[in-house]
C-alpha cells in the first residue's frame, strides 16, 4: 500500500470492511502500521441530491485533477437495498473518463444500511488512500436528506451540489445541509437550462443570508458549473484550494481535524457497545421473546429495552 499497489489497497479496504471478528485483529494491525503515513491529503465531501450529477461531476473534476499530475481516491457510497441488502456499485461505470487515469483510484462501496450517507468504513478507508499517496480523496455519499450530514465529520471541505428548479431557495435543500456546506455548486448550468441555473445560483446565494456567519470566517459561495461540458469545474476547485488555504491560516483546519479523530472514536466506541452487546450470552433469545412481545403490544418498547440492556449486563 505505501508503495501506491492500488491492488494491495483495494485488498486493505476488503479486510477493514470486513464483519468477520476473525479480521479485526489484522485490520488493526494494518491501520497501526499506515496510521504514521496518513493525515496529508485534501479530503473533500461531496453530496446532492438524487440527480444532481455527482458521479459526472467527480469524473471531469477528477480527470482535470489527474492531467494537472494530482492523484485521486474517489470513495463513492451507494445505497444498499433494506430489502435484499445488495447494492448495485455502479459509480465506477459513471466516471469512464476518471477510471482510465493512472492517477486516480474509483473505490465504491455499500452504505449498508449506515446512516449518514456514508460506508462503515469510510474513515479506515480515507487514510488507507492517504497512505498510498493519493493527495485527494473525493468521498461521494448516497444523497441529500434529513441524516446526509456524517460526511461532513469525516472532511475538510463539504461542496454540496445544487440543481436548478428543484423548488424554492429553502425547500431546495435541507437547512441543516446549508448550514454544514462549505461551497455550494449549481450543476448542470448548460444550453436550455443555464439560464435557470444562473437563476438557482442567485436564489441560493440570497437563502444564505439566512443563516448567521462569524465575523472573519468563510463565507460559503454559491457557484455554477457543468459537469457535461466541463464548464465552471476548475473554478469550483479554485474556490476549494481557496477555502483550505484559509483554514489553515485560521487554524479551522486544525480544528476541523481534531474534531474528526474524536469523531472517529465516537462512533468506534458505538459500534464496539452494539457488538458487545449482541455477543453477551442470553441475549439473543430474550430480544426474540421481547420483540414478539412488543411486536404484539404486550410490553412497551422502553421496558423491553431496559430488560434488554439489563440482560447484557448494561443496566441496573
Amino acid at each position: 500500500i505505501r508503495a501506491g499497489d492500488r491492488g494491495a489497497l483495494a485488498r486493505g479496504i476488503t479486510l477493514i470492511e470486513s464483519r468477520a471478528r476473525a479480521h479485526h485483529h489484522d485490520a488493526d494491525t494494518l491501520l497501526q502500521l499506515l496510521a504514521p503515513h496518513a493525515g496529508g491529503a485534501m479530503r473533500v465531501g461531496i453530496t446532492g441530491a438524487p440527480g444532481a450529477g455527482k458521479s459526472t461531476f467527480i469524473d471531469a473534476l477528477g480527470g482535470q485533477l489527474c492531467a494537472a499530475g494530482r492523484r485521486v481516491a474517489v470513495l463513492s457510497v451507494d445505497p444498499s437495498s433494506p430489502i435484499s441488502h445488495g447494492s448495485i456499485l455502479g459509480d465506477k461505470t459513471r466516471m469512464e473518463n476518471l477510471s482510465r487515469q493512472p492517477g486516480a483510484f474509483i473505490r465504491p462501496s455499500p452504505s449498508s444500511g449506515e446512516l449518514g450517507g456514508v460506508a462503515r468504513r469510510t474513515r479506515e478507508t480515507i487514510a488507507l488512500c492517504e497512505a498510498a499517496g493519493f493527495e485527494i480523496v473525493l468521498v461521494e455519499t448516497v444523497g441529500v436528506g434529513q441524516s446526509e450530514v456524517l460526511v461532513h465529520g469525516m472532511v475538510d471541505c463539504f461542496l454540496v451540489l445544487l440543481l436548478a428548479g428543484a423548488g424554492d431557495e429553502l425547500q431546495g435543500i435541507k437547512k441543516g445541509v446549508l448550514e454544514l456546506a462549505d461551497i455550494l455548486a449549481v450543476n448542470k448550468a448548460d444550453g436550455d437550462n443555464r439560464a435557470r441555473a444562473e437563476m438557482a445560483q442567485r436564489e441560493f446565494a440570497r437563502a444564505l443570508h439566512y443563516l448567521s456567519v462569524p465575523a472573519g470566517a468563510w463565507q460559503p459561495p454559491v457557484l455554477a458549473c457543468s459537469a457535461l461540458t466541463r464548464e465552471g469545474v476548475a473554478e469550483v476547485w479554485q474556490t476549494v484550494e481557496a477555502f483550505f488555504a484559509q483554514a489553515r491560516q485560521s487554524g479551522a483546519f486544525a480544528a476541523r481535524r481534531r474534531s474528526q479523530a474524536l469523531a472517529w472514536l465516537e462512533a468506534l466506541v458505538s459500534e464496539g457497545l452494539r457488538e458487545a452487546f449482541a455477543a453477551q450470552h442470553g441475549v439473543t433469545p430474550l430480544r426474540a421473546h421481547l420483540e414478539s412481545q412488543v411486536g404484539a403490544g404486550l410490553v412497551p418498547a422502553p421496558v423491553a429495552a431496559r430488560r434488554l440492556l439489563a440482560a447484557a449486563g448494561f443496566g441496573p
